[in-house]
């Protein structure tokens, strides 16, 4: 499964545009698993607002259970369980 992380000081978040495009609610979590928007990052298309800077991650289908967190002033990491084990993204 690919999710989108924010991977610097300031938070997640789309630009404006960009959510305008695709429908997306602003400071939506849904958004994080948007087929579209992965594509787009992947693809080098700049999706940052100001204060972000998306990185599309890949983390097992079969986790058993998965936690976003917030590590400092926005930076973000993920981390789940899989196999009885934590891991961190």
């Amino acid at each position: 499964m690919k999710v989108i992380l924010n991977k610097c000081y300031g938070g997640f978040g789309i630009k404006e545009s960009v959510e305008k495009e695709l429908g997306l609610k602003p400071f939506s979590d849904d958004s994080r698993y948007n087929k579209t928007l992965i594509s787009m990052i992947e693809a080098g298309i700049d999706c940052n607002n100001e204060y972000s800077d998306l990185k599309v991650v890949e983390i097992p289908d079969n986790i058993t259970d998965m936690e976003f967190v917030e590590e400092d002033d926005g930076w973000e990491e993920i981390i789940y369980v899989l196999d009885g084990k934590i891991h961190h993204v």
